[in-house]
């Protein structure tokens, strides 16, 4: 009995050092520890400091969200900080109907252009210093060409200058909850410090749908007329993919295709966002897959 009671306290010693040993041993010298999955997953990310580069590389951000109720259908690397490129100008636009809402200016009132405007570069409409612009026209434009011409048009206009008008676009953001998105242009054009996510602007595309419905058919229209020219719509899911009806595009090198997409079927309503798309027939096919599995 005192043999094998001297057995087991034997083990017992013998299991508690090698346990011991297993806890505190570090990894040979020069090889690599394996991060934790979970942890990677479950990272927070920052607030206000980004590396959208860094996260441009890991690949594209998707999120699909009820139009209705605001419930997140699909979501990924939703709060990755991406760059906006064009979808930057869904914001100008908010803050332009804002504007007409107050009174501030109607739909029929004249915009200047001025010489820093009209010397942006494409996408645009070819806008001549000293000439005019309606807001009607502006908001078209914008919602179909995307010009940069007429984003920084209507932030002159509006705020004076194109970075007091970012500054307000940044207020508007916070209001709105945009909590990782900070403007720096009314274009969308490269800067390192204008960025945001997919769940933001998914969060504005909502916004511009619930604030401001009279303005749906911007969205929805194929074609924009201006100075004797036919301007194309860029959203190329427009007529093609069922129940597609608006919102934005917008590609510059540093974001890859984006695109915030709304459709519409039997009375149900998707807001579907891919951001980082490797070519514009990439994303078109992300998006057209993602509103089709969620219909």
């Amino acid at each position: 009995m005192r043999w094998t009671a001297h057995l087991k306290m034997t083990a017992a010693i013998g299991l508690a050092v090698l346990l011991a040993a297993c806890q505190t041993a570090q990894p040979p010298s020069g090889s690599a520890q394996a991060p934790s999955s979970a942890a990677v997953q479950t990272a927070s990310l920052p607030v206000v400091s980004y590396a959208p580069a860094a996260a441009v590389e890991r690949g594209y951000s998707a999120l699909v969200v009820n139009a209705a109720t605001g419930e997140e259908l699909y979501a990924v690397d939703a709060d990755a900080a991406r760059y906006p490129a064009s979808l930057t100008k869904m914001m100008t636009l908010y803050l332009l109907f804002e504007a007409v809402s107050e009174g501030r200016y109607s739909l029929s009132s004249p915009l200047t252009v001025s010489a820093t405007a009209a010397s942006q570069p494409p996408a645009k409409l070819g806008l001549k210093a000293g000439s005019t612009i309606t807001v009607e026209q502006a908001a078209r434009a914008l919602a179909v060409k995307s010009a940069n011409d007429v984003a920084v048009t209507i932030a002159e206009n509006l705020a004076g200058s194109e970075a007091a008008f970012a500054r307000q676009m940044t207020q508007q953001a916070r209001a709105l909850g945009l909590s990782r998105t900070r403007f720096v242009n009314a274009t969308g054009l490269p800067d390192p410090a204008q960025v945001t996510t997919a769940r933001d602007m998914a969060t504005l595309g909502l916004a511009l749908k619930r604030r401001f419905p009279q303005y749906a058919s911007y969205y929805r229209a194929k074609s924009f007329s201006y100075g004797g020219r036919t301007f194309r719509a860029t959203n190329n899911l427009l007529g093609k993919v069922p129940g597609v009806d608006g919102l934005k595009t917008g590609y510059i090198r540093m974001s890859g295709y984006n695109l915030v997409a709304t459709a519409d079927r039997g009375g149900k309503g998707l807001i579907v966002v891919v951001i980082g798309g490797k070519s514009e027939a990439a994303r078109d096919k992300e998006v057209t897959r993602l509103i089709e599995a969620h219909f």
